[in-house]
């Protein structure tokens, strides 16, 4: 009776430690969100996107990453988390959480951090993105245009890329390079946050869903 009252008690606390875990990874995720929607509106104040924003109102979806490190991510690695949303019927969809990773970013001499917003113009761009891991750069078959000081002047003649990125770092533009970066989901993020397991496909069709996402959503339809 002792040992069937001892496993009792393990169990429960093994559930309890679960439970924590899921919490605080979902806290995670709701920061990210947040630094994610802050990022938004700090593009659309930016009048570098004066004339390029109207080629980014045909953009299928985005990837917004509020915190791209340059080293120490990941046993030495460089990335940084952020969120897929798909342009709908019926506006963005809910977001997806992503990691964005590499051995080496090519982020300008002295800059360690930047925050960017990945602008996927083509379908299959989209479709590599949300079917999993997808290599970027050199060899990806996926055109990759980072936008700097010259978006001022941008037009959709010559912002015909599969992915545009827009990468500032404490107002410094440019510089970012992303050979060998790798997207992939974080299906441990997206359960925590959504309360189960799910496909990033479930959350850009509108099978799970957040209250929580509604301040992002808005700030992207008012801006694209």
């Amino acid at each position: 009776m002792k040992r069937l009252a001892n496993l009792i008690a393990a169990v429960a606390i093994a559930a309890g430690l679960i439970g924590f875990g899921s919490a605080a990874r979902a806290a995670d995720e709701a920061t990210v969100l947040a630094n994610a929607n802050a990022t938004v509106l700090n593009l659309t104040r930016d009048p570098v996107f004066a004339n390029a924003r109207a080629t980014l109102r045909n953009a299928r979806a985005v990837l917004i990453v509020p915190n791209l490190v340059k080293g120490g991510f990941i046993f030495g690695a460089e990335g940084g988390e952020g969120v897929l949303l798909a342009r709908t019927r019926r506006g963005w969809s809910q977001p997806a959480f992503y990691t964005l990773a590499s051995a080496s970013f090519g982020l300008q001499i002295g800059l360690q951090q930047a925050q960017l917003i990945m602008f996927i113009m083509s379908d299959r761009a989209l479709r590599g993105i949300e079917q999993g891991k997808v290599k970027l750069g050199a060899g990806a078959g996926l055109t990759v245009i980072t936008l700097g000081a010259s978006a001022e002047a941008a037009t959709p003649v010559n912002l015909a890329g599969d992915i545009i990125v827009w990468a500032v770092s404490k107002g410094a533009y440019g510089g970012l390079t992303f050979n060998g970066s790798v997207v992939a989901p974080q299906r441990d993020g997206n359960a925590a946050f959504y309360g189960r397991p799910v496909t990033v496909n479930d959350i850009l069709t509108g099978r799970v869903s957040n209250p929580s996402t509604a301040a992002l959503r808005a700030n992207l339809a008012r801006a694209w």
